[in-house]
């Protein structure tokens, strides 16, 4: 085979080399080493003497005659000790006489003395060029550089190409593993799929238990394989401190893999992949994807900011004009309705999916939350974010326009056109169902339909109180709540900061007020939910009904009044509602 016609996809390596024409005419025999023959030749160099071993750097395939140590055992070993301990990649001693014949005393000599040396020892025993063997070794490590450089100039190529094209992350992660031949999965900091590649493989295989397998494999602050778990070959995405992901090729793990780029010159897993090209691809793909990131997060912010303003200029006490306000807003997205109808979504912190039961009672949901619990609002801010991208997602799928933006913590406005007055419900039932909404737990609020966007954006505060009010409902099982769906609740809701039922209130619970006296509040919300009835109560709070009853008695004169009086378990019940919904 000649050096032309191998197929070097890797750096030349000890076995290639022997394969090599001028190498193979000296019928070359391994006598040590052969654990080292995939070992990476840098250079062929030819030396005799034993002191020329301190021009070696490392890598080379050392071609000698013997001539200065053939006829000595001790000489032989001192040599091959030199030169292994200088890095050589391999050493191979020509022993011929001067008829061309095999020098089988030089010979014995060098068997005696490969046992001294463990990398690869070759004895040749007939004639080599080694002019021809330097000449086929170098051609195909140039031709190796050439390919190397052809490649690195191509993914330069790739990438450029994708980053000048605004491409998405989705078309990046299918080049890197077009690139790469090899499945490649793009996750966030939670370990949750952003954008996968299967190439060929099974999708479900890929991703079966993701999170929990990637939970285990170590975050790299570089290109690199993962540490511990399944060592991933991984190369993170985002800005310095500002870990956005990371890109990983889970299915690219050599048998022996590098610790650091750069820690191999690329020797490859066995199937003719290069190491240090996959190093080189999945740091170009982790820059581009950073760089998609932060053009897109750029885009969006804009896009926040303008939405935002909008809405607060619309809610403003001299808001534009409806004509100024619809330019605006067709501007930014929004189409032009026949009607449209204000919403507010209600976020709440925790779970992973929508409730439809809340499964608490309505005192404990709408409950004051101490420092020690309150969300993060650095929390909050995100989750708003990721809201918003989901239904802009939705709309954008559903082909159904929006204006929206945050609010105040924890709540997103939402303007939505209606193409005729008709199709109110059915867009709030999409809207309340979309796939792109079901990771989050939040309560949708409505208000009153306007044909003027001006008009509907006054209707925010509305859509903003039902939303809050029937958050804090115990069992919610509507998709969406408007005024007449909260009923006292609502009234109360928007009462809340008037003196006189907040007296009112007051008095009705009077000392249950006072410090201590939870457990007290606790037993009259529990009555009071039960509807009165002694065996429920009994049952739900697993207690006798005898000592119930002396409980309940106590309350009674506590509060001064007769719990059996509906009209006053009517009062204790509004005075109730207030106090929960006001956290007072």
């Amino acid at each position: 085979m000649t050096a032309a016609s191998f197929p070097f996809q890797r750096p030349l390596t000890v076995r290639d080399a022997l394969d090599l024409d001028a190498l193979r005419a000296g019928s070359p025999e391994v006598l040590a080493g052969e654990a080292g023959l995939d070992t990476p030749v840098r250079w062929v160099h030819i030396a005799e003497e034993a002191e020329a071993s301190s021009l070696l750097e490392g890598g080379e395939l050392v071609l000698t005659t013997g001539l200065a140590f053939r006829h000595s055992a001790d000489l032989t070993r001192i040599f091959l000790e030199r030169y292994q301990a200088a890095g050589a990649a391999a050493v191979a001693v020509e022993l011929v006489d001067d008829d061309g014949a095999p020098d089988a005393r030089a010979a014995a000599h060098l068997r005696t003395a490969a046992g001294a040396v463990a990398c690869p020892l070759i004895l040749l025993t007939r004639r080599v060029r080694f002019v021809q063997v330097t000449e086929e070794a170098h051609r195909a490590l140039m031709d190796h550089q050439v390919r190397r450089l052809e490649r690195a100039r191509h993914v330069h190529e790739v990438f450029t190409a994708l980053s000048v094209g605004n491409a998405g992350e989705s078309r990046i992660v299918e080049a890197t593993a077009a690139l790469l031949d090899s499945p490649v999965v793009f996750e966030d900091p939670a370990h949750l799929v952003l954008s996968y590649s299967a190439r060929d493989r099974d999708p479900a295989r890929l991703l079966d238990g993701w999170a929990d397998r990637s939970r285990f494999v170590g975050y790299r602050n570089q290109t690199a394989f993962g540490t511990g778990g399944d060592r991933w070959l991984q190369t993170p995405v985002g800005l310095t401190g500002q870990r956005w992901g990371r890109l990983v090729a889970p299915e690219f793990v050599p048998e022996s893999a590098p610790e650091e780029p750069g820690g191999s010159d690329g020797d490859g897993d066995g199937s003719g992949r290069d190491l240090a090209d996959a190093f080189q691809v999945l740091e170009r793909a982790g820059q581009a994807l950073t760089m998609a990131r932060m053009a897109g997060r750029d885009r969006r912010e804009v896009l926040f900011q303008a939405r935002s303003g909008l809405i607060q200029d619309l809610r403003q006490a001299t808001p534009p004009d409806e004509q100024e306000a619809l330019a605006r807003a067709t501007a930014l997205g929004l189409s032009r309705g026949a009607a449209y109808v204000p919403l507010v979504a209600r976020l709440e912190s925790g779970g992973t999916s929508r409730g439809t039961d809340a499964g608490k009672d309505a005192g404990a949901a709408a409950g004051s939350t101490s420092a020690a619990e309150a969300p993060d609002a650095t929390e909050v801010q995100l989750r708003e974010r990721a809201f918003l991208d989901a239904l802009q997602a939705w709309a954008h799928s559903s082909r159904q326009s929006v204006l929206a933006s945050s609010l105040h913590a924890g709540s997103v406005a939402i303007l939505l056109p209606l193409a005729a007055l008709e199709l109110e419900d059915s867009a709030l039932h999409r809207l309340a169902a979309a796939p792109q909404l079901a990771g989050f737990r939040w309560t949708l609020g409505a208000g009153r339909a306007e044909r003027s966007l001006v008009a509907a954006a006054r209707g925010l505060d509305d859509a903003d109180q039902v939303a809050e009010t029937a958050a804090t409902l115990g069992s919610r099982h509507l998709p969406f709540y408007r005024f007449a769906d909260i009923r006292l609740r609502g009234l109360l809701a928007l009462l809340g900061e008037d003196s006189r039922v907040k007296a009112f209130a007051q008095s009705e619970l009077g000392p249950l007020l006072e410090p201590g006296r939870a457990p007290a509040l606790q037993l009259l919300r529990d009555y009071l939910a039960h509807g009165g009835n002694m065996t429920s109560l009994a049952k739900a709070r697993n207690v006798s009904r005898q000592a119930l009853y002396a409980h309940v008695k106590s309350l009674q004169d506590l509060l001064g009044l007769p719990l059996e009086d509906p009209e006053s378990r009517a009062s204790l019940t509004v005075a109730l509602l207030w106090h929960d919904l006001t956290g007072a």
